[in-house]
């Protein structure tokens, strides 16, 4: 499903481990969702911290990598990351919804809200960003 929207680009090794998909992408915006099954929870039962932070961080780094030119990607590397566990899940569809919320050519901060399937957060966090070279624009670089 993400490949249309990634351009052709391929789904990262971590995107097929974890099996997350980027179903709306547009400028400052990314929503990633992620059908929970027994690999995502914890000991108990739960969606798992990790999987949580992963869909905080990977929201956040969409929202700010968002390239209109086709054929051509920008990327980032996480600087900071917090999160903040609100709720839990043991099952259906999450969703996390990354927004860029300001920053320079260089810095970008964005912010995520993870959602169960009744629309309750359940988790949520901020990140703070770095270009990386060549996508300090939204032209951003070749794939």
């Amino acid at each position: 499903m993400s490949t249309d929207l990634l351009d052709g680009e391929p789904r990262s090794g971590f995107q097929e481990l974890l099996d997350y998909h980027l179903v709306e992408w547009s400028e400052d915006r990314a929503v990633l969702e992620l059908a929970i099954e027994r690999k995502h929870c914890n000991r108990a039962g739960l969606v798992h911290g990790g999987v949580l932070a992963t869909l905080i961080d990977t929201s956040c780094g969409f929202a700010a990598t968002y390239c209109p030119f086709p054929g051509r990607v920008r990327r980032v590397v996480t600087l900071q990351l917090t999160t903040s566990f609100t709720g839990q899940a043991r099952h259906g569809i999450i969703r996390a919804v990354g927004r860029k919320k300001a920053g320079g050519s260089r810095i970008v901060f964005c912010s995520s809200e993870v959602l169960d399937e009744n629309g309750k957060l359940i988790a949520m966090g901020e990140g703070t960003f770095r270009y990386r070279t060549g996508s300090e624009t939204p032209e951003g670089v070749a794939l």
